[in-house]
């Protein structure tokens, strides 16, 4: 099991930029269409924008159209954890960090195949590292 990485609220605001900081720590969200890695094509690895952390691979990404960047499985199971949300009066999945609980977006069950997932992520909580 990852050991969890935890910092105080401030510690995270001191890290992060405010959109960051609103997106990962506070459970927010981008506009749609918004995010710098919507449209990013380049080849490489989705990384945590909180603690490092890789998580999802360009191979697994797809243009979803709904305007956040979507994949259709993470690196490994264990680097992602789902939980049930339940704010706005709506039953969604959310899907947090599995090393420091940074909020990342939520997944859905209308993906493409093999997996039937998507995973809708906010690219303010994520960095991107291009593959060489």
């Amino acid at each position: 099991m990852t050991e969890k990485i935890e910092k105080s609220e401030a510690e995270w605001r001191a890290q992060l930029t405010e959109e960051q900081f609103n997106v990962a720590r506070k459970k927010g969200t981008e506009r749609a269409f918004t995010g710098k890695y919507n449209d990013n094509k380049e080849n490489g690895t989705y990384y945590c924008v909180c603690c490092g952390e890789p998580l999802f691979s360009s191979k697994t990404k797809f243009d979803s159209g709904t305007g956040w960047p979507s994949f259709w499985k993470p690196l490994e199971n264990a680097k992602v954890e789902e939980v049930m949300d339940r704010s706005f009066f709506m039953r969604r999945t959310e899907v947090i960090c599995g090393k420091c609980d940074g909020h990342l977006g939520h997944v859905f069950p209308d993906g493409p195949e093999p997996t039937g997932l998507r995973y809708c992520l906010n690219s303010a909580a994520l960095d991107f590292k291009k593959e060489e």
